[in-house]
């Protein structure tokens, strides 16, 4: 009874094995692979043991298509080009508003140095019975400070790379 279907053995054996195809020997040279072999003795490249190679090539930037294309002498994401009237506008405009934050960081650090009082600032409700209590609040005062100075020299930096106002 078996006999009708051997026929058929025998064909899905002979299918399964046509769809197999040995793959040529694989050359490797420095970072390119190729199957040439005249090519890869005269370069005196490796062969490549093992398993099987693909090799996906990589598309070049739009830009870059041309190597006689001149680069541009600004910098990459400095975006367009302004006339000199509107970017002096421009500057202003930022030096106002970075001149008004360190007025209020100034502000705020005078505030913060009278509160800490010269690391002995006043001792408020539960701090006269919790010591520890009060040195983490010198603690994070101390904190404050040192990050709202941290900031004001940062805006001064800031400030000194705008051009002067006129």
């Amino acid at each position: 009874m078996m006999k009708p279907y051997l026929p058929l053995l025998v064909l899905l054996g002979l299918g399964g094995s046509l769809g197999v195809q040995a793959q040529e020997r694989i050359w490797r040279c420095g970072n390119e692979y190729t199957n040439n072999a005249a090519d890869a003795q005269r370069r005196g490249c490796k062969v490549v043991e093992g398993g099987n190679v693909t090799v996906v090539q990589g598309t070049r930037p739009a830009g870059a298509s041309t190597p006689s294309s001149t680069a541009s002498p600004r910098p990459a994401g400095s975006g367009p080009r302004v006339d000199s009237p509107e970017q002096r506008a421009r500057d202003s405009d930022a030096r106002r508003v970075l001149e008004g934050e360190l007025r209020r960081l100034e502000a705020r650090q005078s505030e913060l140095m009278k509160d800490y009082n010269n690391g002995e600032p006043e001792k408020q409700g539960s701090e006269a019975r919790n010591y520890q209590k009060y040195l983490d609040r010198v603690a994070e005062m101390k904190a404050e400070i040192a990050r709202n100075e941290a900031d004001l020299a940062s805006l001064r930096r800031e400030l000194d790379r705008l051009p002067a106002s006129r």
